[in-house]
């Protein structure tokens, strides 16, 4: 293979074809990632039916954690739309934070949700509350989309239970209390930097949600609206039951041993796959009894169609990730990286280049954990500041090697040019912001 250093330089040029070929050009974005896949694996060397296998797996592999998980969440949004059940959970939160307020509460929502719920899942479930709001308010979607992208962002790597931050701590011998402690205080003015790069940038970009119906047509088709508890079970449900999931694995056990009944039902209903599953049908009792046909045949299936092209894409992506993940940059990182002392801005670098470089954030925290592990004695490192060092440094940056990047952009209706601009920043400056209150807490501990 040829050296990490070139493969590097290789990256940062299939990264701009990718941004001019999907924006400019206006090819299918499907289609550029498999092609770069290919194009940048054999570049760097890698055999053949190597980069063959690398693009199924990384394609494979992203349809097993969140494709059923993408249908279901587009088929319930679709559902709640249809219903009217959208605008009915769109009023109660305009009502007690105001229309200025939405993107700000998006935020909250996803900085809320995305603790017990990995960021992609936690995305897909509140969008089409998302998409409600910015009909109602008038906000456009590339507001919206990064304020709720980069709440969920700013949990989802530095605050257990999420598995990469549990990881970290394990990995460095980390009191996980201290970690959620320090996630918490750090992820904060994170996801708020989020909120308010949504705001500056977003203003700039006019991005209208899909929707099937305007609320007035439906208002007026269904005479009112859904009940309001209703509504908001089909989101608030899968959460809870993810959440549970969660709770089961802590240390002390509290539902139970791992082979109890108990547990095993709990991990069962709590994973993403049946709790968005359960959301389906929970939808289902929103439906007037008249149109259930209508929404389990012609619905349902409108549902899916949506998802598919959710689904090609952010599986391509995955397909590129794959590719990056065995490209000889990764090992040059490690090497070159790990004996700098730079004290605490060492986690965190290591882990925003393994991030930029293959696009996981929960490949990049677990990595960097293994790398810094032995070095935290001799550099005198605090586990659990390190490990949510490690998680800030995950965040940067989000691009077309990072399946979340497809799923805000596509789930948003925002073109690939856009997102780099608009939401690849945000994840930079999100991390960067993160940092800077590790930073901080640094200094008293």
């Amino acid at each position: 293979m040829v050296s990490g250093g070139l493969a590097m330089v290789l990256l940062l040029i299939a990264v701009i074809i990718i941004i001019v070929a999907t924006g400019k050009v206006k090819i299918n974005a499907f289609v550029v990632l498999i092609i770069i896949s290919f194009i940048y694996g054999l570049s760097i060397g890698m055999p053949a039916m190597d980069v063959i296998k690398a693009i199924k797996d990384g394609f494979g592999g992203t349809l097993a954690s969140i494709g059923i998980v993408i249908i279901a969440g587009t088929i319930m949004g679709y559902i709640l739309e249809k219903t009217g059940a959208a605008l009915s959970m769109t009023k109660a939160i305009l009502r007690i934070v105001g229309k200025d307020q939405a993107p700000l509460a998006m935020n909250i929502a996803g900085y809320v949700t995305s603790i017990p719920v990995f960021c992609d899942s936690g995305y897909v479930i509140l969008t089409p509350l998302n998409k409600a709001l910015s009909v109602e308010t008038g906000k456009s979607m590339s507001i919206m989309a990064v304020a709720l992208a980069t709440g969920l962002y700013a949990t989802h790597t530095m605050v257990p239970p999420t598995p990469g931050p549990l990881a970290a701590a394990g990995a460095l011998g980390a009191d996980v209390g201290t970690v959620i402690l320090f996630g918490l205080i750090a992820s904060v003015p994170a996801a708020l930097s989020g909120w308010f790069w949504a705001n500056y940038i977003g203003k700039k970009y006019d991005i209208k949600p899909e929707v099937e119906e305007s609320y007035s047509h439906l208002i007026e088709k269904y005479g009112k609206l859904p009940n309001t508890f209703m509504s908001f079970l089909p989101l608030a449900l899968p959460i809870l039951l993810i959440l549970l999931k969660s709770i089961s694995a802590f240390p002390t056990l509290p539902f139970g041993a791992k082979d109890s009944l108990s547990y095993i039902f709990i991990n069962f209903i709590g994973d993403p796959v049946t709790a968005l599953m359960i959301g389906v049908v929970t939808s289902l009792f929103l439906v007037k009894k008249e149109d259930l046909g209508t929404a389990v045949d012609q619905w349902m299936g409108h549902g899916i169609k949506d998802a598919a092209i959710i689904l090609a894409i952010t599986a391509a992506g995955g397909s590129f990730g794959k590719i990056l993940q065995l490209s000889p940059m990764i090992e040059f990182i490690k090497v070159n990286m790990s004996g700098l002392n730079l004290g605490i801005f060492l986690p965190f670098i290591i882990s925003a280049s393994l991030k930029t470089a293959q696009g996981s954030s929960t490949v990049a925290i677990i990595t960097t954990a293994a790398i810094i592990a032995p070095l935290t004695g001799t550099l005198g490192l605090h586990p659990a500041l390190t490990a949510v060092a490690i998680g800030a440094g995950s965040m940067v940056v989000s691009h077309a090697n990072d399946s979340y990047f497809w799923v805000v952009s596509q789930f948003s209706n925002m073109p690939v040019n856009t997102a780099y601009k608009i939401y690849t920043t945000a994840t930079a400056i999100e991390g960067t912001v993160a940092f800077g209150a590790c930073l901080i807490i640094s200094l008293f501990v």
